[in-house]
């Protein structure tokens, strides 16, 4: 059929739409961010009732539009039910869903953000790590992808890669030993957390959620994504207010 594609990707939000149909938006491997609308999905009985809500992960066939898409088939891979019947794991997940769309653009190839969002929501599903390392893992690599990360591999002030102390939003990145007095902003940071941060953001997407980290490495990544956060997303989650 002319203009139909065959799409891979993550519902991100679904809104109901007239009587019967829902809004969704999708975030897709080939084409990024994608306005389509399921006919008759809010009756129970219609084929795509079950894939046409958020988690729902699989290849959706679509009719091009002017401005949008219209579902023409849908092949669902993974709902995530054991998220979705988890209220903690929902609030996370919804925060997940919500950085996604945040960071992602219509018609701009996003596989790594696909992929990351689905790594995550998997990890999410299980319990091999704590939700919380989950999320700060998940915010610096989507840092990362979009090319926001801070530099924590050297000193920004300096350029000398030994010895890092602390950090600083100010500066984006890491300080040393030598220049920690001249940052007003620095927060001192253990030498574990910076090797966890340099590996998330330096890592493939596929090796991210196979570690865990003290309590201490824990409490200052909270801290150091909390300050990259405020400052470079101008945007207030509703998901976060229940995390």
């Amino acid at each position: 059929m002319v203009n139909q594609v065959k799409l891979t990707g993550i519902v991100l939000s679904a809104a109901p739409v007239g009587e019967y149909d829902k809004r969704l938006v999708i975030l897709t491997g080939q084409r990024g961010k994608i306005t389509a609308f399921a006919k008759g999905a809010r009756r129970p009985s219609n084929r795509f009732a079950a894939g046409s809500r958020p988690f729902s992960f699989g290849e959706f066939t679509l009719y091009q539009g002017r401005d949008a898409y219209n579902l023409v088939d849908i092949d669902i891979k993974n709902y995530f039910d054991d998220i979705a019947t988890d209220i903690n794991a929902v609030y996370y997940g919804f925060y997940f869903l919500e950085l996604a769309e945040y960071y992602s653009h219509e018609n701009v190839e996003a596989k790594d953000m696909v992929n990351l969002l689905y790594l995550s929501l998997k990890a999410l599903a299980g319990d091999a790590i704590p939700r919380k390392l989950i999320r700060y893992i998940y915010e610096l690599k989507m840092f990362a992808v979009n090319g926001e990360y801070p530099d924590v591999f050297r000193c920004v002030n300096c350029g000398n890669n030994q010895e890092l102390k602390g950090f600083t939003v100010e500066k984006s990145g890491a300080i040393c030993s030598e220049c920690a007095g001249v940052v007003k902003d620095m927060v001192k940071l253990n030498t574990s957390t910076f090797y966890t941060m340099q590996y998330i953001i330096s890592s493939p997407i596929v090796k991210l959620y196979g570690f865990t980290v003290t309590e201490e490495v824990l409490s200052e990544l909270a801290m150091v994504m909390g300050r990259w956060r405020t400052k470079y997303i101008d945007k207030q989650f509703k998901s976060l207010e229940f995390i």
